[in-house]
């Protein structure tokens, strides 16, 4: 899920691979393990849209002064930019969003959670065909072996038929398409900080996508009414900011800040603390237990995924020598 792209992070993590930077990216991941939870809690009043959008609201408030100082940053966007723009906020910022939200509501919990640490096979793939970056070595097979681990995970043993494997598929495929449109969004994003500053894009990413969110949101019957479960829309407000605040913003700057002293291969172990969160409070709220199969699936999707990161973090090395 990680990108390490200075060749001085490189130099710098090379003398203390597991000091506190590891750990920091330990705890920001496992801050991201309880985003499921208030967005369970929500969908017993909102919609998957209702959510999003609303989430919009908060983070427009906090990105448009962002974007205000970085306005000038704008004379520099071409149509190509803006396409990207558009793929980013309204696909990866958006759409992305609702996906996960309604697969949480209409499928194996643990399987959807699982599911998002594809995303940065769907990144190198679109990142070799629009940034022409290098494939790793044997990505095939291993992009084989996480497709093993995908089917594990959503279906176990049996064969994708019946109605109990349906239900369990749409919700997969739900959160299949929220975990390829992040990790495009990562692709676009990485393209568009040719342009813009990182602060630039992430704004734009929230603010376009809002009027595209209302436009969703208002297509639903009933829009703006209330569903009910939570109690009062003060309960509403506090789950919306503590998701803000927890999974959002918190867990962000200590992912980042612990990210810029930890290799990306070690990177790849802490983010597992990600899903170990999501299992643990899925089973001790929801009384989901994980399976084998499912263990074995992720096992799967995890090789392929710290065979990848140590290549990225050999060719990190390699550039980081002096020629000789």
């Amino acid at each position: 899920m990680s990108n390490v792209t200075a060749s001085s992070q490189t130099q710098t993590v090379r003398t203390a691979p597991l000091r506190g930077g590891f750990w920091l990216v330990v705890l920001g991941a496992a801050l991201w393990g309880v985003d499921p939870l208030f967005r369970i809690l929500l969908l017993k009043s909102l919609t998957s849209s209702q959510i999003v959008l609303l989430e919009h609201v908060v983070l427009f408030l906090a990105a448009a002064p962002v974007l205000w100082r970085h306005r000038a940053e704008l004379k520099r966007i071409r149509l190509r930019h803006a396409a990207a723009l558009i793929f980013v906020s309204w696909g990866g910022s958006a759409v992305a969003t609702i996906l996960f939200t309604k697969a949480l509501a209409g499928g194996d919990i643990n399987a959807v959670v699982l599911l998002q640490k594809l995303q940065p096979l769907f990144a190198i793939g679109l990142a070799a065909l629009v940034l022409k970056e290098r494939l790793p070595r044997y990505f095939g097979p291993l992009v084989l072996l996480a497709l093993l681990g995908t089917y594990l995970l959503t279906f176990g043993w049996s064969m994708p038929f019946g109605q109990a494997a349906s239900f369990i598929g749409i919700g997969s495929v739900m959160a299949l398409g929220a975990a390829a449109l992040w990790g495009g969004s990562t692709v676009m994003g990485r393209y568009l900080l040719g342009t813009m500053k990182y602060e630039t894009v992430t704004s734009l990413r929230f603010i376009l996508a809002l009027p595209f969110l209302f436009v969703l949101t208002s297509m639903e019957g009933a829009p703006w009414q209330l569903q009910g479960g939570l109690g009062s829309s003060a309960a509403i407000a506090i789950n919306l900011l503590l998701q803000a605040l927890l999974p959002g913003l918190l867990s962000m700057l200590l992912y980042y800040k612990g990210l810029s002293t930890t290799k990306a291969s070690f990177a790849t172990l802490a983010e597992l603390s990600f899903p170990m969160t999501s299992l643990v409070l899925n089973w001790i709220v929801y009384q989901q237990l994980v399976t084998w199969q499912q263990i074995l699936g992720f096992a799967m999707i995890w090789t392929a995924l710290f065979f990848i990161s140590s290549q990225q973090r050999e060719r990190l090395e390699a550039a980081s020598q002096p020629n000789s």
